[in-house]
């Protein structure tokens, strides 16, 4: 038979250890072996339940003294000899100590999983939605109609999956207690009664509605209010909206993913947006005041007289606000300009332009002499390798 270890030694503590102390070894060894994060890991859930088994006794004044005194036979039946084998009996003596740990718990904060404490009862399911909505309705915020299907209580039982004027009998095979003892050599583990699955009771006469279910499946229709500034990817969370629970359990929760469609306008860099704005020739030299759209109207933007081709003029304050709402700064409207070059020219126009290119050779700007300069040295350094 193989030694039983010192509690101490497993939680990796003194034997002075303060109760914060044991609270946080426990807490990092909980984390690391709980079973949802190492799935089919017998070694993993063995290391889980043996550190659960020394907390539970080192966490009691009392069994603590005496497991001081009198080691392993000081507090035999006290804990770990069957009392915390089950990993739901575990969260349900110290699921307080898991609180802000997220679903790195099987869903002990509210995320997909059941969780099943000696009455049966089990946190229902959590659903999952998705809603797509325009540019626009991002930029203000805006509310949805989202019609789901998810399990509701029973009308016609109560829940209770009974026929009418029949109530659940006790288990025979745990004599009501939802839980059974199994030994496996010298091991004894407590687990949910696989003839009630945990309920302490079973049904009889069933419930013709939901088949002794407790539950039947509805169509809902529920509102979501959107806030202003999301994005593609964000989630809402819609709490006690999921599937209805077990035997009187909580509901679960509805998660609602955003989608935001592609606007023909504008482009979105997380809370900057993007416009390319088009100009002729004549405006991109000569300066110019243009309207243009933005989501929260339109506006009249200045362009600068000599703006190059991709240039970008800033609106600021004038792109997405802060989905987090608050005080928080909205994006910019970044405005790139576009100048047009016409495929077809008018004979005046024509007319005018030849005249620009004469006086384009007569007055050559310096950066465009320096450019043809360059292309001078490049082909007379070509000359001078072919003459070798």
């Amino acid at each position: 038979m193989a030694t039983q270890r010192d509690y101490y030694e497993v939680l990796g503590v003194a034997r002075n250890a303060s109760p914060e102390e044991l609270k946080k070894a426990y807490k990092k060894l909980a984390l690391k072996y709980h079973p949802d994060r190492n799935p089919n890991d017998e070694e993993a859930i063995t290391k889980f339940k043996e550190s659960s088994e020394a907390f539970e006794v080192l966490n009691d004044a009392d069994k603590r003294a005496r497991y001081d005194r009198l080691g392993h036979a000081g507090v035999k039946g006290a804990a770990g000899g069957g009392g915390f084998q089950d990993v739901n009996d575990i969260f349900s003596a110290f699921g307080d100590l898991f609180e802000g740990f997220g679903r790195q718990f099987g869903g002990s904060s509210g995320g997909g999983g059941r969780k099943a404490g000696r009455s049966g009862a089990s946190r229902g399911e959590s659903l999952q939605a998705t809603v797509r909505i325009d540019l626009p309705e991002a930029f203000s915020g805006c509310k949805r109609e989202l019609r789901i299907t998810r399990h509701e209580g029973c009308e016609t039982c109560h829940g209770s999956g009974c026929k009418p004027g029949t109530s659940p009998a006790k288990c025979s095979t745990c004599g009501g207690q939802g839980q059974v003892i199994q030994s496996q050599g010298f091991f004894r583990f407590q687990t949910a009664c696989p003839a009630c699955r945990g309920r302490g009771t079973v049904v009889k006469d069933s419930c013709a509605s939901c088949n002794g279910q407790g539950r039947t499946l509805k169509e809902v229709d529920r509102e979501v209010s959107i806030p202003a500034g999301v994005d593609t990817g964000m989630q809402l969370c819609l709490r006690g909206e999921g599937e209805a629970g077990l035997n009187g359990g909580p509901r679960g929760d509805l998660y609602v993913d955003i989608e935001v469609r592609k606007h023909p306008l504008f482009q979105r860099d997380g809370q900057d947006l993007t416009f390319q704005l088009p100009v002729t020739f004549a405006q991109a030299a000569l300066g110019a005041e243009i309207e243009i759209p933005t989501l929260k109207g339109r506006e009249t933007m200045k362009i600068k007289p000599g703006t190059q081709p991709g240039e970008v003029n800033r609106l600021r304050g004038f792109g997405m606000p802060d989905p987090r709402g608050g005080n928080g700064r909205p994006g910019d409207l970044l405005v790139e300009v576009q100048v047009e070059i016409p495929r077809k020219l008018s004979s005046e126009q024509e007319e005018l332009l030849r005249k620009l290119a004469d006086l384009d050779h007569k007055n050559v700007m310096p950066q465009r002499k320096s450019f043809f300069e360059k292309v001078k040295t490049f082909f007379s350094g070509q000359a001078s390798d072919e003459d070798e």
